[in-house]
Parts: C-alpha cells; structure tokens; sequence
C-alpha cells in the first residue's frame, strides 16, 4: 500500500448572502482550484481576478499559497465575496501580527450579513410592497 503524505493546510469558511465558501490554503506557488475548476474558468473576467487576488496583493503571498475552495449556494457575485472573506480570514490565522491589521483596513475581514427578505403576507408577492389603499 502506498504511503500517502498529508499537506498542512489553513481551513477558513466565508459567508455572503446564501453562499458558502470552505478554503483550504496550502503553501505553494499559486494555483487556485475551486469546485475541481481552475479559478479564471470559475470566475472569468479581470475584475473576478482582481477581487481574489487582494487579500494576497495586501499582505505580501502572491504566488506563495494553493488553494482549493468548495463554494456552493447563491450567484457568482456572493461566491466571490465569500471566497475573499475565507482567503482573508485564512491568511489572519497564518500570520496574525502582520496580516490582520491591512486586511481590517481594507475591510476584508468584515462580515456583510445582509441576506434577501423573505416574502410577507398581504404584499402582493413582494417584501415591502403595500396593497394600494382605497381612494375614497
């Protein structure tokens, strides 16, 4: 049977609207895989690359950490911000004197907990919307 090694990896999870985003950042030279996908085929586009690469840029690791990400729920939008805030809470524990406080400052590590409202009774299918009262 062949022996197997084990990578040591920093575990994070990040939350935006319904989306769920469980990393693993392992040290390496910079290969992102999300969902069993390479990351600019998961989230094409140079804003996407942008947006992902920030926490990185910030604390000085591009190109120094892997990464494998399980992302699920939601739209693309909210799994992007969710991954950021996983590689931005990952990289806190990493090194938690130098990386926290221009991850805090960028505002990468706060949580935006806004979620959709849920559909009300009486509002004609919407959340807020109100029956037009009577004229008279």
């Amino acid at each position: 049977m062949p022996k197997t090694t084990s990578k040591k990896y920093t575990y994070a999870v990040g939350r935006r609207k319904s989306s769920v985003a469980t990393i693993k950042l392992y040290s390496g030279k910079g290969n992102f895989v999300v969902n069993t996908l390479p990351i600019d085929k998961y989230f094409p586009g140079e804003n996407s690359k942008l947006k992902y690469n920030q926490p990185f840029e910030l604390t000085d690791t591009v190109s120094k950490h892997d990464l494998e990400a399980k992302i699920s729920g939601g739209g693309k939008e909210g799994q992007l911000e969710a991954l950021v805030l996983a590689i931005s809470r990952a990289l806190k524990i990493i090194n938690e004197s130098a990386n926290k406080l221009p991850l805090r400052n960028a505002g990468l590590l706060t949580v935006d907990s806004r979620v959709r409202q849920r559909r009300q009774v009486g509002t004609g299918g919407k959340s807020r919307r109100q029956k037009q009262s009577p004229k008279r």
